[in-house]
Formats: C-alpha cells, structure tokens, sequence
C-alpha cells in the first residue's frame, strides 16, 4: 500500500496528467550522468582548496568522507560558510571565478556536456509525457539539456527551453498555450546569461518569474530533484499562494530524505492554510517516481512506451531454411545462463540513504559487499561485512527475491546488481581485478600479480597481457593537474542480456587503460592493439578467457559461479553458466 502522500500524487496524475506541471532541480538530471549542485559545490571546493593548499586531489577522491571531512575542516577554519548552508553554491562560484561570466559558463559547459548524458529511465520517461501531452509544463534551475534530448531521443522533436535570453517569448508561449513548455530559470549555460552568482539569485527575472506564477494560478505542480535551498525560486511558490487561484491542483514536493529543508516545509504548510492540497512525498529516486507514474497511465501509445521500456524484447520470426541453402555456423561471444540467484538480503535502515551515499558505502566495502537500491536496499555479503558498512543506521536483515526479470523499470538496478555479483565470482582466486560501470563490468588483467601461469591461456592468445606505453603520459586538465605514465592490460566486459525468456551473459574481449582519464591519448595504440581481431584471433582469444574463468571442463557440461566463499545462501548467491557460447547460422538468399 502507498503511503497517503504518495497516493495522492498517483491519483491526481491518473486522473489528469495534464493538470500537474514539473520545476526540475539537478536531482533530476543525476541519473543521466550529470552533477546535482552538491556535487558541483564540492568539486568547486576542491579546486579552491587545491589552490590554496598547492595539493593535489583527484575528483575521485572527493567521494572519501575522510577526504570531504579534511576538506571542509579548510573551509571551516577560514570562515567560509557551515556544511549544507544556503550559500555555499554562489559563494564557490564567486571564490572561484569572480565575476567572470565566461570562465562560469565555459566550466558548466564541460560538467554539463552533452557528451556526458545517458539518459536514464526517469529521463526517457519525461520525455514520453511531453510527447504524449500527458505533461505541458516544466520549469527548471538546471542549465543543462536532458530534457530536450529526452525529447527528441522519444519523439524525434526539439523543444525550445525558454530562459533568460527570451524572457518575453516565454510569457507568450505560455500565455497563448504553446505546448509543451519548458523554461530554464537560471539560463542555459550554452548562451551568455546565466544566473549563478549571489547577486543573481537574490531575485528571479520578472517574466520568467511571472510565467511561473501563471502556471501556478492554472496547474499543480510537482517539484523533483529539487531541495529549495534557492530563496528566490522559494518566493516564487509563496507568490503563487499569495495569488487569486494558488496550485489548483495540488503542491507535491517530492525527496528521498524523510525531513525536508525548513524552508521546504514552511511552504507546505503555508499551502494548507489556502487550503492547497499539499504534501511532502518521499520517494526512493527520480526514476522509481517516474515508473510508478508511468505505470499508472491507461492507454498509452506503444511507441512511447517501447521507447521508454527500450529493453522490452521484439517478436522475431526466422524461418527455417530449405536444405542445401543454409550459410556457415557463426560462434556469438555469449553464454546462457541457465540459473540465477533467486535471493538475497534486503536492509531495513533507520534512515533514507541515496545513491551517492550507497555507492560510497560500497566502495569502502572494498568488493566485500554488493548492494542496489530498488523498492528495498538489497544486499549481499557476510551479515558481519553488511553490519559494518552500514553501522548504527542498520535495523533488520530480510531475506526477499530476486525478480528473474531485470528488464522491466522497476526491476532494472537488478541487472548492476547481478553482473557485479557475477563479475566478482568469476575473479575470484584468479590474477584479476573487478571494475564495474553503469552498464557493466569488466575483468582486467592484474599487471602486479605473481600468478601468471593463470594468464598462459590468453598470452598464448595475444602474446603480452599488460604493458606501459613508452613515452606516452596522462593528459593535463583542470581535473587532473598533473601527468602519469600510460599503462594497459587486456580485459574482457562482462554484460547481461535478456532475450525471448533466457539470460545471456555477453562476452567482449577489449584493453584496459589506465588511468582511465588517458584512454584518448592511448587511441593509436588502441587501434593497434585490436586492429585485426577477427575470425581466428578473436575466436582464441574468446576461448582463452573462457579457460580462465572457467576451466577444462566439458564444453557441453554447465559450471557453478559462487560470488563469495562458502556455501550458497542469500547472502552469498550463485549462479550456473553453460559453458558452450551461443551459436547462429546466417541463411543465405
């Protein structure tokens, strides 16, 4: 059963749509790959420590407490303001780059770049409402483009984001209902204006400002991703109820925390005395709301929903050859997976904890644990090893299932879930490390492992399994200031796939650089190193990795991989691969 905050956003979204409109804070765009403002303030507050300091710290070291608590502890001793205060965002801005409008603008464009938009569930989704005229209206504080490329990627059309370069088209726009419309209130960091700095926040722009009262006097709104720590954009809604016709259709301020900002709480309760239909809905993460409203709306076009579900299967019919016209058999690079864990351990915790936090937790676990967050926190592990990631904020173990489908929205943090359980199994006592991306995981030779007779499989295969390039060092940038030599090791990604009812664990055989950041300047030599993988080679080669991982078993038998040591459990999951790849035959015409 919803809880009653969330019941009433659900039934207002059903029943029309239309009637609520969105304000997007950056919380929105995070899944996509992109920076919240917290992330840019702690980012902004390393370059300054840096500078001062003449230390270097790597973006990625940011994400240490130990890290973060000496940082802040700098910051605190020279009285800049506390932890989480409301103007730490334009203060960095302005330590860091003044006034100087482009250098702001030239930064954003880089944290922002389109390059780096993935766009995820949440995103897609908000792109099929406007496609679809289930939503018309959206405001947002974010400069980036992740909801005009969710749009064209659903849709194949461009929305025009009305910001501070056209203030006045946007009260048109509005005015004369040309939907859908979106309106950055803070600009969009591709033109001149933007708004960042502590004498820009002070107030909104009045036609901008004053679109948003007018869609507050005709729609509801729903707030996501957003904590309201801008005082501005938090006048603007106590505008609204101080209008004639204040949110007619509800105020739902949606977050992951239970406790809202105070001034976030302020506003709801100064809704219900105008007899506002307003509430604080918690909610595990921008794309799980998303799925649940999604979920919710009867008769949805199909092409939308096949765009927003883009891993649901198609129906694909091959007839079966005449004899004597059938091509040659073709090796694919996947196994079946014939079984996979059915349990694991879900975590009740006294507190809401988000995806940063989680992924922290993780990575101090040290492969120790493995954990997602779907509509529970999942985990596996030693109960000890969990216990001690999580500490005093841990309530309860519970055993639940594994759903066996991972492609559906709600399922699919799943999917992470079980290729880093299974990447880490299949490492396991073998000279390899485990890395794992958002869209899977890899193996990568261990250069400083004393086991190579483990490896005489694969250099038989490819001669050398790991190397330093000569002469070639780490690019220099803003993130990293400083040069490093250029390594590699062969690695092989490690994915999961879901096809016509049966799981395939796909193999690809590739080269690891590090560090990562260098991967460009190492382009030739990559070129190189797999120029010429086909047919012959890149068959041994698939069959070297396949004798690493999994032995000299019988090709037609199956294997077991465990992740941990010890007994299967739900604590410990296991799974059992065949050891044949999958093969095709290509018909000739």
């Amino acid at each position: 059963m919803l809880p009653l905050s969330q019941s009433k956003l659900f039934d207002v979204f059903q029943e029309r749509p239309q009637s609520l409109a969105w304000f997007l804070g950056a919380g929105a765009s995070r899944n996509a790959g992109l920076p919240t403002a917290t992330d840019l303030i702690w980012d902004l507050k390393r370059k300054y420590y840096q500078k001062a300091e003449n230390q270097e710290i790597a973006p990625q070291d940011m994400q240490s407490e130990a890290v973060r608590a000496k940082v802040q502890s700098f910051m605190d001793a020279r009285g800049f303001p506390p932890l989480w205060a409301d103007e730490e965002y334009s203060l960095y801005f302005e330590k860091i780059f003044g006034d100087g409008r482009e250098r702001q603008r030239q930064y954003l464009i880089k944290q922002l770049s389109d390059d780096l938009v993935s766009l995820s569930l949440g995103n897609r989704i908000m792109g099929a409402l406007f496609a679809g005229g289930f939503s018309r209206v959206g405001f947002t504080t974010n400069f980036d483009t992740v909801v005009e490329k969710a749009l064209a990627q659903i849709d194949g059309r461009a929305i025009a984001a009305y910001h501070l370069e056209g203030p006045r088209s946007a009260r048109r726009a509005l005015d004369n209902e040309e939907f859908p419309f979106y309106c950055k209130l803070h600009g969009d960091f591709r033109y001149d204006s933007l708004k960042n700095l502590t004498a820009d926040l002070a107030s909104q722009n009045a036609e901008l400002a004053s679109c948003l009262v007018n869609a507050g006097n005709r729609f509801g709104f729903v707030i996501a991703g957003y904590s309201g720590r801008d005082l501005s954009v938090m006048q603007l809604f106590h505008d609204v109820l101080a209008s004639p016709n204040p949110f007619p259709h509800g105020l739902f301020w949606t977050g992951i925390g239970k406790s809202p900002l105070p001034a976030v709480s302020a506003l709801i309760e100064a809704a219900k005395a105008r007899n506002v239909v307003a509430e604080y809905v918690v909610v595990d993460s921008f794309d799980t709301l998303m799925s649940r409203l999604w979920r919710g709306i009867a008769n949805k076009p199909q092409y939308l929903d096949e765009k927003v579900r883009r891993a649901t299967a198609a129906d694909v019919h091959i007839p079966i050859p005449p004899p004597g016209s059938v091509g040659p058999i073709l090796r694919m690079n996947a196994l079946l997976v014939r079984q996979l864990p059915t349990e694991c351990q879900s975590i009740s915790l006294k507190r809401l904890i988000d995806w940063t936090e989680l992924k922290r937790i993780k990575s101090d676990a040290e492969q120790t644990i493995i954990v997602t967050k779907a509509d529970t926190v999942c985990a596996w592990g030693q109960v000890e090893d969990v216990r001690s990631s999580f500490g005093r904020d841990l309530l309860k173990f519970e055993v639940r299932g594994v759903p066996p489908d991972f492609t559906t929205p709600e399922n699919f943090p799943f999917k992470a879930f079980l290729e880093e359980a299974l990447v880490i199994g299949l490492a396991r006592g073998k000279p390899l490390l485990v890395r794992t991306k958002s869209r899977a995981a890899y193996l990568i030779v261990d250069a400083h492992s004393q086991d190579v007779a483990r490896l005489t499989p694969l250099t038989k295969a490819v001669q050398t399994a790991s190397g330093i390039l000569p002469g070639l060092l780490s690019p220099v940038s803003e993130d990293y200031p400083t040069t490093s030599k250029v390594s590699w090791s062969e690695c092989l990604r490690i994915s999961l796939d879901q096809r016509d009812g049966q799981t395939w664990l796909n193999l690809a055989p590739d080269v690891w650089i590090w560090p990562q950041h260098a991967r460009e300047v190492a382009r030739t030599f990559l070129d190189r190193r797999r120029g010429g993988r086909y047919n012959k080679q890149h068959n041994a080669i698939l069959d070297a990795w396949l004798k690493i991982l999994l032995g000299d078993g019988d090709r037609a038998g199956d294997v077991a991989v465990k992740t941990f040591e010890g007994e299967s459990c739900p604590g410990n999951p296991s799974f059992v691969l065949s050891r044949r790849t999958a093969f095709s035959r290509r018909i000739q015409g």
